[in-house]
């Protein structure tokens, strides 16, 4: 019923301008736009990112988003050298190796934004 429809995220945010300067300068959105509820909206790849204020934020344990990436070391260089900061894990069956996971059938990385909210890079392997 729904396979036809564009998804919106919705990422609460405690600093709009804050934010609408990273996934604007840092992940190189193209500029959004301005939503009369307050909500500032991107498209991206066929989907929506909505940042909506939140005073008090909502930070998830999780990750929020996940950009499917053809490759990811060369992605992950492109958004370092924009100042985006890679996360590293060192744990019993979950550990990073320059910022890449394997998982399965995928590699992973992940950042944060200002806001705290966990996004990720993925890349399908073969």
């Amino acid at each position: 019923m729904l396979n036809a429809n564009q998804v919106t995220v919705m990422l609460p945010v405690k600093d709009l301008e804050r934010a609408r300067r990273f996934y604007e300068r840092q992940l190189g959105l193209e500029r959004g736009e301005a939503k009369p509820d307050g909500k500032f909206v991107y498209r991206c790849g066929g989907t929506e990112i909505a940042l909506f204020p939140r005073p008090g934020g909502t930070k998830a344990e999780h990750t929020a988003v996940s950009f499917k990436v053809e490759d990811i070391a060369a992605a992950i260089r492109a958004l370092e050298a924009r100042g985006v900061a890679f996360a590293d894990y060192d744990l019993p069956g979950f550990k990073t190796v320059e910022h890449v996971c394997v998982l399965g059938s995928e590699k992973a990385a992940w950042f944060q934004d200002p806001e705290g909210n966990i996004l990720c890079l993925h890349e399908d392997l073969q």
